[in-house]
């Protein structure tokens, strides 16, 4: 399906690795051109080095003042940007009673405050022109919260409210905000989680999956973890698609036991 993806720039926060590279990918695939970030120059270096010379990139964090304006003026010095995927978000298994406010503020600080920043940077040009996209990288967490790591559900679920609010913005206009909720997906970070419980036990690591799948996601009706393409291949759809707007999309393999 040809998106008209052609010409158009494309800004992925944490671009360099795991679900937001294969977004890259795949939104390169379609004729775009893309910029992405990432926390360390040597990540950003290995990601340009696999994608190729359409795509661009600059190491930095997000959280860090200024860091967003560097990286917007960045991307502007191509062309202009006209879609963001607020990519950026880190995840921990830990116990309610031992998460404190410092990881609280801190996971608040990268999984949500990252994306009002870019947003806020650049879904403002976008309305003044008229026309953009924006997308938010929630997860079934956002809707189906787990006890073991309940700072990440809720952060997720703020994402919810956000993109929301600000699709309420774009109304008579041409920009859009959406946001996507990916399931269990096979990231580098998620197959480095599995082995390490599977060191722990002294199994396997497909072994710690399939029991994932039969203890902790029971309701998934695909019974496997989801690659970041398709999860990519999704937020590329959402993104260019001049429907949808305002939506929350599941891509979690039917974990979520719900119909809407």
């Amino acid at each position: 399906m040809d998106y008209g993806l052609a010409g158009k720039q494309v800004l992925i926060t944490g671009g360099a690795t795991g679900i937001g590279r294969a977004i890259a990918s795949v939104f390169l695939a379609e004729g775009a051109d893309v910029t992405v970030s990432g926390i360390s120059a040597s990540e950003v270096e290995d990601a340009i080095a696999i994608l190729g010379t359409r795509c661009r990139g600059i190491a930095g964090d997000l959280t860090a003042d200024g860091e967003a304006e560097r990286l917007y003026a960045f991307a502007k010095s191509h062309r202009t940007v006209d879609i963001l995927i607020n990519n950026i978000g880190i995840f921990e298994v830990r116990d309610f009673f031992e998460t404190t406010d410092e990881h609280w503020f801190r996971y608040f600080d990268v999984n949500v405050m990252t994306g009002v920043r870019m947003s806020r940077l650049v879904l403002k040009d976008m309305l003044a022109r008229g026309e953009g996209s924006v997308v938010f990288i929630s997860s079934e967490s956002a809707v189906k919260p787990q006890p073991w790591m309940a700072h990440y559900g809720a952060m997720k679920t703020c994402l919810l409210g956000l993109s929301r609010s600000l699709a309420e913005l774009t109304k008579g206009t041409r920009v859009r905000v959406n946001t996507i909720l990916p399931g269990p997906t096979n990231t580098e970070a998620v197959r480095r989680y599995h082995q390490e419980i599977a060191d722990e036990k002294g199994t396997t690591r497909d072994t710690v999956v399939s029991d994932y799948f039969d203890e902790t996601e029971p309701t998934s009706l695909i019974r496997r973890m989801i690659e970041p393409e398709e999860v990519a291949r999704s937020v590329v759809h959402l993104a260019a698609s001049p429907h949808l707007n305002g939506m929350a999309m599941r891509a979690e393999g039917g974990t979520i036991r719900a119909i809407l």
